[in-house]
């Protein structure tokens, strides 16, 4: 899991690469949550999410938003955040030039931004967004939403109400050709607690009838 230094819009970024060993590898961009709350690449669902890609067979990178750990620059309210996620796809393109896919997957704050990264790259075929900030964060964007992915929540969750995510699923569903997984955990609250296990499941699961990567064994039914 070594540790890389990109060129970001607001100065160097950090980040943790993993690099496939299969030739012509699919890529994966994992997003932490809000760095306002404490959120960096070491979040433990951030990073359970990177090693569900790395188990796949993807190349994977996951990395401090501005201003986070060794990240230059400070907080930008999301815009320049958007501008680090495209800049770290940038940089693993670069390296993976034959890369035949990515997905896209954050937590919370790190999910809006993944949203709208998706909206900007064609290349993104699927997405995971956990904890969507439906109830503070604007996402008309998705209009339309160009791939089909999973929105996974906490049926405990008391930050992010499960309804406002539940509006924002139902508003996708309406789109045409646009198929959005979405599982609540019910006993999980925001942060998963004693649940990171079986929220990985769920990821698995999704991706396995998604053909994102070699296929993984999984332990629910969904």
């Amino acid at each position: 899991m070594p540790e890389v230094i990109l060129n970001g819009p607001a100065g160097r970024l950090e980040g943790r690469y993993h690099h496939s060993k299969i030739k012509d590898a699919p890529l994966a961009l994992v997003l932490h949550p809000n760095p306002q709350h404490g959120g960096t690449m070491n979040n433990k669902i951030t990073y359970a999410l990177y090693q569900a890609y790395v188990a796949r067979g993807f190349s994977v990178l996951r990395f401090n938003f501005r201003g986070v750990g060794r990240s230059q620059g400070v907080y930008d309210d999301g815009e320049g955040e958007l501008s680090d996620a495209a800049s770290a796809l940038d940089w693993m393109q670069e390296i993976n030039p034959n890369a035949p896919y990515v997905w896209v997957a954050g937590f919370s704050f790190g999910a809006w931004i993944g949203m709208q990264l998706l909206m900007r790259r064609p290349e993104i075929e699927g997405f995971i967004s956990i904890a969507p900030p439906a109830h503070t964060d604007d996402f008309s964007f998705l209009a339309p939403c160009p791939t089909s992915g999973l929105m996974l929540h906490g049926g405990r969750d008391d930050i992010i109400p499960q309804e406002c995510v539940g509006e924002l699923v139902e508003r996708l569903y309406l789109q045409k050709g646009i198929d959005i997984d979405f599982r609540v955990l019910p006993e999980a609250n925001h942060f998963f607690h004693n649940h990171i296990d079986v929220l990985i499941d769920h990821v698995h699961d999704h991706m396995n009838k998604a053909r994102g990567g070699q296929k993984v064994p999984v332990k629910i039914a969904a």
